[in-house]
């Protein structure tokens, strides 16, 4: 811990009594200062032992939070050059007193302590770097008056132990307990540290420093734009994290997502971002790939998935404008046409490649792999590459001085890091202020000390933790202190695999089932956005945005916030809801079917950008009516309605008939909720009653037709006949004349 208050009852390690001025052994520095000059105190203090102190850093909240002492003050005791004193060199330490309070606090006395016995003990270490000193002798060496501090504010005082101070003469190398104790009105603040004697430079011991290379969480697919304009900026997050590892062996765990997101883009792309992946690719340094938006593996497995998700396509995340077109050279014929130009996509290798690395390496959330994790992605090795499993040594169980880099979990190939030390180099990576990164910094290098002595030259690993909000400086520090022993360098990512392996078992996976059940639901619902998307001539522009988005969801950054997590998957399932429900029937109105037949009119409403191809089924629930049970939609219409005519015929019978509607996908999936159409039928029999009648009209008109003509023909005859007799008459009277 940062500070500690004395136990009840802790052994006295010098005489109280009131002192004057300087201890007479020590020489000291005084630097105070407040919030913002705490740095700059520190630096001139270096300047002054002829070491250099990178410059302060912005100010950001301590990744633990530190121990308050009565009244809310902070005591930070933060050795230079991580604890590290060889041979004739001199120890040098920050104390910083942070005033949390809103009131002012008086002044005190600083004294530190040095113990006169090298600790041998690995958890006899970890105890006292805790703030666990019981049964641990220490001398005072040096002594300082604390100044006063005003209401939230901090001081820090700069001591030095000269190298020809008798409490440094003749140690044997080893890693001594070191004590700061400030001494204030309302009762003692301590802070525990370490002093490190190495031993003469003989047998090395190999350390891999495996470094994640990662944007933290995210919930879209790609990092948009001005995302990566701001990442990638001078004093960007990737752009701190790639100049830290810079120069060094450090073995670079790289999310993929990074690069595509760059590279999807095309000539959109920011030149920021164009110029960061370039030096990224040439950066020499062993590398590997993270899975796709740094998802977390044993999730996945423990969720029920065979093997982990990887992105199916990001065509939707590419535009034709930025991509360069060529024209495809022509086949010669005699019904030769004019060759389409398309844009050059490049495909999706191409878009995550993170400039080489080892293959099938797989590095799950701390605590989360358990030995069915390992073994499960063991069996997905692929050609001559042996799949490797990263896990921290908090799943072993080994509390061993050293904790040996390759394992086996059963015939599982993995890697093992120290968590221990790998916890004390994370926190120093994301302490911006200078003055109080020395504290994990000495206490990684304590433990790497005593684990270098007990390794006998076999490799380690040490791994820093997912953390995007961390400067060049932070990391860097915690870089080179891994190999800042002179007994040990850095090692390979093929040094570590090709060691001798050294079986483990690892604990039971500690995953919230929560997240597991969650994870559970978000896999139910891309299965159900691939069957939805097959209406889409191109499912891809879903599917592969889906899929994206999930693994982006899925990554390690999230575990550190469990409730932000939750919220962003819920979330995403409503957006997913929303998506398969942007597909639907139009609610119909009443009909009213006064014909016998023709078409009844519905409509299609598509909120998607995409044209859709789907089918809609429709059912009636009487045999009143006659209705054509499937009818195809071709293209409906990208954000818009369709309509679609479904011819009908009336049977005999009139009613109310009721038509199920259901639209389908080409496969026969099912898009939307079903509606219900009232239809209003009048049935045949009306149209046949009628015809009865207007044959029977029919007939009576052709019995009265016929009859008339028929009395005209006889009046006509008669008439005639009539004519004839008048005729006949006359010439009978000219002849008597």
């Amino acid at each position: 811990m940062t500070v500690t208050s004395p136990a009840s009852g802790m052994t006295a390690r010098r005489a109280r009594g009131p002192r004057r001025g300087l201890h007479p052994r020590a020489r000291r520095l005084r630097a105070p200062a407040i919030a913002g000059r705490a740095a700059a105190a520190l630096t001139v203090l270096a300047l002054l032992l002829g070491g250099v102190v990178p410059a302060a850093a912005e100010t950001t909240p301590e990744p633990t939070p530190a121990p308050t002492a009565p009244g809310g003050v902070r005591f930070t005791l933060s050795p230079i050059n991580a604890g590290i004193v060889p041979e004739g060199g001199q120890l040098t330490v920050s104390l910083t007193i942070t005033n949390d309070t809103p009131v002012a606090v008086p002044a005190g006395d600083l004294v530190l302590e040095l113990g006169d016995t090298a600790i041998d003990d690995r958890g006899a270490l970890e105890a006292w770097l805790a703030g666990d000193t019981s049964g641990v002798a220490t001398e005072p060496v040096a002594d300082a008056p604390a100044p006063p501090l005003e209401a939230t504010s901090a001081v820090t005082e700069g001591v030095v132990v000269a190298a020809d101070d008798p409490a440094l003469q003749e140690r044997a190398p080893g890693v001594y307990p070191l004590l700061a104790r400030y001494e204030r009105p309302g009762g003692d603040v301590i802070s525990t540290s370490a002093m490190i004697v190495p031993r003469a430079p003989g047998v090395t011991t190999p350390v891999g420093v495996v470094v994640p290379i990662t944007a933290g969480p995210a919930t879209a697919g790609v990092l948009p734009a001005e995302q990566l304009i701001e990442l990638t900026a001078p004093d960007g997050s990737l752009t701190e994290q790639l100049h830290a590892v810079s120069g060094t062996g450090a073995i670079i765990a790289v999310d993929p997502a990074i690069a595509a997101s760059i590279r999807v883009l095309g000539d959109a792309a920011p030149d920021s971002a164009v110029d960061w992946l370039e030096q990224l690719e040439l950066l020499p340094n062993p590398r590997f790939a993270l899975q796709y938006g740094d998802a977390d593996v044993a999730t996945q497995l423990a969720a029920g998935l065979p093997e982990p998700l990887q992105p199916t396509s990001l065509q939707s995340y590419m535009s034709p404008a930025d991509f360069p077109e060529i024209t495809p050279t022509p086949t010669p014929s005699p019904q030769a046409t004019e060759p389409s130009v398309e844009p050059d996509y490049p495909d999706l290798d191409t878009l995550l490649e993170i400039g080489g690395g080892r293959g099938d390496v797989y590095w799950p959330a701390p605590g989360f792999a358990d030995s069915a994790t390992v073994q499960s992605l063991a069996a997905l090795s692929t050609g001559e590459i042996e799949a490797l499993t990263i896990v921290g040594s908090v799943s072993t169980g080994i509390d061993a001085a050293a904790v040996p880099a390759r394992a086996v979990v059963g015939d599982a190939a993995a890697l093992v890091y120290d968590s221990s030390v790998s916890d004390w180099l994370t926190q120093a990576s994301v302490t911006p202020e200078n003055v109080l990164r020395g504290r994990p910094l000495t206490a990684a290098a304590a433990l790497l000390s005593l684990a270098s002595d007990a390794a006998d030259g076999a490799p380690l690993l040490v791994a820093l933790d997912r953390d995007a909000d961390r400067t060049r400086i932070a990391l860097s520090a915690a870089i080179d202190t891994a190999v800042a022993l002179p007994t040990t360098r850095s090692a390979s990512l093929v040094e570590l695999v090709n060691a001798t392996p050294q079986p483990v078992e690892l604990a039971e996976s500690a995953i919230d089932p929560a997240r597991v059940a969650q994870a559970s639901a978000l896999f139910a619902d891309e299965d159900d956005l691939a069957a939805f998307a097959t209406i889409l001539d191109d499912p891809s522009v879903l599917t592969g945005r889906e899929r994206a988005e999930l693994l982006q969801l899925l990554g390690v950054g999230w575990v550190a916030d469990p409730a932000a997590w939750m919220q962003a998957a819920m979330e995403h399932r409503e957006a997913t809801t929303a998506t398969l429900g942007a597909v639907s029937i139009v609610p119909p109105s009443h009909i009213n079917l006064l014909n016998t037949a023709g078409p009844l009119q519905f409509w299609v409403r598509n909120e998607l950008p995409y044209p859709v191809q789907v089918v809609l089924v429709a059912t009636p629930d009487d045999l009143r009516l006659d209705v054509q049970r499937q009818t195809p939609v071709d293209n409906a219409t990208a954000s818009s309605n369709t309509r679609v005519a479904v011819p009908v015929e009336a049977r005999i019978g009139s009613g109310d008939v009721t038509v199920r509607l259901q639209l389908r996908g080409p496969t026969g999936v099912e898009i939307g909720g079903p509606e219900s159409a009232e239809v209003s039928v009048r049935g045949d029999w009306e149209g046949i009653g009628i015809t009865i009648v207007l044959v029977l009209i029919g007939g009576f008109l052709t019995l009265g037709l016929v009859r008339t003509i028929l009395r005209k023909r006889g009046e006509r005859r008669a008439a005639e006949d009539a004519a004839a007799d008048d005729a006949a008459a006359g010439t009978g009277a000219e002849e008597e004349r």
